[in-house]
């Protein structure tokens, strides 16, 4: 029998509640920035809870912050809500099965996300009132975190400058403290202007902007060979020049995502695609300007904060899944290749089980990083205070994440037993550090530790604003 937590019953107590909030966003999914709907869900849910909020902070309509308590230690804990494009699936099947042809999906589990981390807040809230506990929560409604890099642009605005820790977690296929590695990145697009002609006629006189994007790729593909094993750089066109081939493309546009092991790393390889982009400029005879989309940093860890929540990992155990969840999860399975299962084992440092359909095992705090990352704007939130993420199992070992697979997955009784699960977690980790304030000075000092070898600076230049689509910027016209 495990020891209970004082928090876990008032998650639990509110926990139908909290997994229904989490279907209504999966059921109205947004992209980055225009989670209008997701968003006023959040804030509705704050404002039933008794949080103190405000909407549309740092500038991002989206955005929000809702606090409890007074006084004492701030613990912030971080939510998303943000879908994928072209990641619409009809849940509950194991197979692929549109509901909106093309349309936007909970392929990251972002409707679990939020919904978790709000209702960790609303434990911790119920919590330190029911005590008369000196402390304050914040839950933190974060949009935008695939690749719009909204926290970077919070933490830049001062949202975090009073907050003495943050906590916040991610659906996965297994659980654990999550490793804190993940690269540094910066999307920057690359416009080239050169000169329109007749493509037959007189193509002396054109200067092919689409020449120079395509001589930037080159450049950029040679580069790999010459940059560290762990760095990636991806390209997409945003502007091609037009459906005309015989008219020289005056105009065209190309989007660089550049990735870094740090914020060191990076700095080093924007100034190395700069050049190239300068170079492709000079051989075409066309001029180039650029303009950074989004930026955000690496993950650092805080290894006061990772023992407390493996402590929480290891009073709770695993998710408690049924027969009737393996089953569903061993039908997701089916459609999974062995190197998609063996891969999340991989990265666990574990040997392949293709019978073990959803995780039954909490991973050890100190286990080998194999590498393998991505990016998350967390990681600007970690440079700014001590942070901590947790790994929650809610689908089937072994789902890719960003496919409909993980879609299909996101209303499940799985999904819903691992996302109260990650509040329990988040939660008994937020009671800890508020109880013990030697553990807080530790997180701090080890955090300060840090930064003294490489003090943060924001990756998003001064100038550059939330990437917000214009229509979200309109005044609304009164009825």
């Amino acid at each position: 029998m495990r020891n209970e937590n004082p928090v876990w019953s008032l998650v639990d107590a509110k926990r139908e509640a909290f997994t229904t909030l989490a279907d209504r966003v999966f059921d109205t999914p947004e992209f980055a920035y225009t989670e209008v709907r997701s968003a006023a869900e959040h804030v509705k849910m704050l404002h039933e809870q008794g949080f103190r909020v405000r909407e549309g902070v740092a500038g991002i309509p989206t955005a929000m912050v809702g606090e409890a308590g007074e006084g004492g230690p701030v613990v912030a804990i971080l939510g998303e809500y943000d879908a994928l494009p072209g990641l619409n699936q009809k849940p509950g099947l194991a197979h692929h099965e549109e509901l909106d042809a093309g349309g936007f999906g909970h392929g990251c589990g972002h409707n679990l996300l939020g919904s978790a981390a709000l209702l960790a807040a609303t434990a911790v809230k119920d919590w330190i009132e029911a005590e008369g506990i000196e402390a304050r929560v914040r839950y933190y409604g974060c949009p935008a975190e695939e690749g719009g890099a909204a926290k970077a642009f919070m933490v830049r605005e001062g949202l975090f400058e009073d907050v003495d820790l943050a906590i916040t977690w991610h659906p996965a296929s297994f659980n654990g403290v999550d490793d804190a590695h993940s690269l540094a990145n910066t999307r920057i697009d690359f416009t080239f202007h050169g000169k329109a002609a007749h493509a037959a006629g007189a193509p002396e006189l054109g200067r092919s902007a689409l020449d120079a994007v395509e001589l930037m790729n080159v450049g950029v593909n040679y580069m790999r060979e010459h940059m560290p094993d762990d760095a990636r750089i991806h390209y997409a066109y945003l502007d091609a020049g037009g459906p005309a081939p015989n008219v020289v493309q005056a105009k065209a546009t190309v989007r660089q995502l550049i990735r870094a092991r740090d914020l060191a790393g990076l700095e080093s390889l924007v100034r190395r695609v700069r050049a190239i982009a300068d170079g492709a400029a000079l051989m075409t005879e066309a001029r180039v300007e650029s303009r950074v989309f989004s930026a955000v940093s690496n993950l650092i860890g805080n290894r006061p904060l990772e023992e407390a929540m493996q402590e929480a990992f290891d009073a709770l155990g695993p998710v408690e899944f049924d027969e009737a969840d393996r089953a569903y999860a061993r039908e997701i399975r089916a459609t999974l290749t062995r190197e998609d299962i063996a891969d999340t084992f991989a990265r666990l440092n574990m040997k392949p089980d293709y019978d073990l359909a959803l995780c039954d095992f909490v991973a050890p705090l100190d286990r080998p990083f194999l590498g393998g990352m991505g990016s998350t704007d967390v990681g600007d939130v970690s440079w700014a205070v001590p942070t901590v993420q947790a790994r929650v199992a809610t689908c089937a070992m072994g789902t890719p994440f960003h496919t409909w697979q993980l879609t299909a997955q996101g209303k499940s009784r799985a999904a819903h037993k691992g996302m109260v699960h990650a509040a329990k977690v988040m939660a008994h980790t937020a009671w800890t550090m508020i109880t013990d304030s030697s553990r807080r000075e530790a997180a701090a000092q080890a955090h300060r530790d840090r930064l003294t070898e490489y003090p943060y600076i924001c990756p998003i230049p001064e100038e550059t604003t939330p990437p917000i689509p214009e229509e979200m910027l309109r005044p609304v016209a009164a009825e």
